[in-house]
């Protein structure tokens, strides 16, 4: 008696419009559930605001007659800078109806915020100190700092800017102390205005 051998069906290649349709919706799920674990609200035009700020208080610093005089503008212009830029992440959180102070807003406050509390701190130690001349590289390094600890709750390029202050940080700590106010005004002016218009067109604002 013959034996029958049992056909094996090769399956049918999925065709490739349903491959490209699910592509996209693990795509889409990816980019959800990314968004939903980050701090969106960071406000990309808060940051330009920011940087022009920077930029202004690099001119007037510039032509003050002394270090000390030249501290104090940048000091006047770090109590005014978050000022409105809190305000700006405020005004767009409100707009996505996004929660600040719960899930990732909350990580991206408690992991941005030791850093300049540190800062402040330092600033007025070295100040008595008598060692302004490193203030500058100071702040950055811990600004810098911040932003990388915080942009880890954030959109990717966050983290990217803060490397950024930090170089700039350590470029002011080992160059000499006529370069500091001209390295501050190209990376709090700079860096805020450049990162800050890259976020405002891919993020909403």
């Amino acid at each position: 008696m013959a034996s029958v051998t049992p056909l094996h069906r090769t399956p049918a290649p999925e065709p490739p419009a349903l491959h490209a349709r699910a592509m996209d919706n693990l795509a889409f799920i990816r980019d959800t559930m990314e968004a939903a674990g980050s701090f969106t609200a960071v406000s990309g035009w808060g940051m330009v605001a920011v940087g022009i700020i920077a930029l202004a208080a690099a001119v007037l610093a510039a032509v003050q007659s002394t270090p000390i005089e030249a501290l104090y503008i940048w000091i006047a212009a770090a109590v005014f800078a978050p000022i409105v830029s809190i305000w700006a992440i405020v005004r767009k959180a409100s707009n996505a109806n996004v929660p600040i102070l719960s899930g990732p807003g909350r990580k991206f406050l408690l992991s941005f915020s030791p850093p300049l509390v540190v800062g402040a701190l330092l600033t007025f130690v070295l100040y008595q100190a008598g060692m302004v001349a490193t203030i500058p590289g100071m702040w950055l390094l811990l600004y810098g700092t911040g932003i990388v600890a915080g942009g880890a709750f954030s959109v990717r390029v966050v983290p990217v800017m803060g490397l950024c202050f930090m170089l700039a940080g350590a470029v002011a700590l080992f160059s000499p102390p006529s370069w500091n106010g001209w390295i501050m005004g190209l990376a709090f002016g700079g860096l805020h205005m450049a990162f800050g218009a890259h976020i405002a067109r891919r993020h909403g604002g």
